[in-house]
């Protein structure tokens, strides 16, 4: 399975890639400073903060892992989200609102920044292999298979005791969705919107999921979508070539097999001009 998204990362109001040299493209809002990643080198996985569209949600930060396990972090610092300096034996990032994780080689987690709603309190989770972070809630997949959740609860988000047999997981909003080794997905959280909707879908081998609406791509490399679609970002039935996607608050990023970008969506702050991207690729 691909199921590893870390070659592209979708904000609120901006948009990462990471290039198969190890550098960084970043375009979007960058007024917290988080698309400031133009001298970043050797980095292997990115990572972008995303939260629901709000009036007071506008500034976000950028995450960066490189190949030696240390992090960098540009962007909104408000609560600690950003000091990441001094983490080591880093193998995966997730960044959400506020907040970033940090997996260890030894299956266990770092975090800093707003924990109000408990999503920090990761501390005792134990041979993680895959982090998500939602907009209050964080979520992350064992080697064994089953998923943790910790933060709010209001939706449901965080009820995936359940999940077995897992490969990959995403946070939203308030909604969480879960890629099994069959490639099939699961859903949990609110309803409302229409983003836990993927009970149907078949062979897929990676997903994302922005603020109200999941993204899957399939073993063909087509694109499915479900949830809001406000802004046009679930428009991405004609894309083809697919390898991985991510989904922000109100846009999605699609990488090709030939590392180039194709994005649907909310454009107002630019964080869908990737036209000029290249050689964008997964670890």
């Amino acid at each position: 399975m691909l199921a590893n998204p870390s070659a592209l990362a979708a904000g609120r109001r901006h948009s990462v890639g990471r290039r198969r040299d190890g550098s960084v493209l970043a375009v979007g809002n960058t007024a917290a400073g988080e698309c400031r990643v133009e001298r970043w080198e050797d980095v292997v996985a990115v990572a972008a903060a995303n939260v629901h569209t709000a009036r007071n949600t506008g500034r976000s930060h950028s995450v960066g892992l490189r190949s030696d396990g240390t992090v960098l972090a540009t962007g909104w610092n408000g609560d600690g989200q950003c000091d990441v300096a001094g983490w080591r034996g880093v193998t995966a990032v997730a960044a959400g609102w506020r907040r970033t994780l940090g997996l260890l080689a030894n299956g266990r987690v770092l975090a800093v920044g707003r924990s109000s709603e408990g999503q920090c309190d990761v501390q005792s989770w134990r041979e993680m292999v895959v982090l998500s972070c939602g907009d209050w809630h964080s979520v992350g997949v064992r080697s064994d298979g089953s998923a943790l959740a910790a933060g709010n609860n209001r939706r449901r988000q965080c009820a995936v005791e359940g999940w077995r047999d897992l490969a990959a997981i995403a946070a939203g909003s308030l909604h969480t969705v879960g890629l099994r080794a069959d490639g099939r997905a699961v859903a949990t959280g609110n309803r409302a919107t229409g983003a836990c909707e993927v009970d149907e879908w078949e062979d897929v081998v990676a997903l994302g999921a922005g603020s109200y609406h999941t993204v899957g791509v399939t073993e063909s490399g087509r694109v499915l979508a479900t949830g809001d679609n406000s802004y046009g970002q679930c428009e991405v039935g004609d894309w083809r070539d697919i390898v991985a996607v991510a989904a922000g608050s109100t846009h999605t990023l699609g990488l090709r097999a030939n590392g180039t970008v194709v994005t649907a969506g909310n454009n107002a702050d630019g964080q869908c001009e990737v036209d000029a991207w290249s050689g964008v690729q997964l670890p």
